[in-house]
């Protein structure tokens, strides 16, 4: 199975780097890229995205609320989210999670965990980075 992902970041380097990452494997399809949360949840429901990989800090609409409206209660045909994003905080982790979002990741992860993370999510499996794990412990 192909898995459909969008990028959602307000920073064009950080699309470009993911992209760049995702498109060398062979069972990932980058459907769009998104600088802001209005476009991001537009977009993954046009471009039938399965994964959205979303940042949490982006003008307009930020990657919480964006992810509450694919993913969050109540959503009739919800999108799988993977928060990621550079701030590790507690409240991020929190608000990511009840929101909807099936995982939380890293910026600094390395391209092999980002993809498997992808995986993970597409298959319907939380992730949320091990860093972060053993300090919510």
């Amino acid at each position: 199975m192909t898995i459909r992902i969008l990028i959602a970041d307000d920073q064009a380097v950080v699309r470009s780097g993911f992209r760049a990452i995702l498109e060398d494997e062979p069972d990932f399809e980058v459907v769009g890229d998104a600088a802001d949360g209005h476009a991001a949840v537009a977009l993954a429901r046009s471009r039938r995205a399965n994964v959205v990989l979303m940042d949490i800090r982006m003008p307009g609409l930020d990657g919480l609320e964006a992810t509450r409206r694919l993913a969050g209660p109540g959503v009739s045909d919800p999108v799988e989210v993977l928060v990621v994003t550079t701030f590790d905080l507690d409240d991020y982790v929190f608000g990511a999670l009840r929101a909807g979002a099936a995982g939380f990741l890293l910026k600094d992860a390395s391209p092999e965990t980002l993809s498997q993370a992808i995986r993970a999510v597409a298959r319907g499996q939380g992730l949320i980075a091990p860093e972060v794990t053993r300090r919510l412990i």
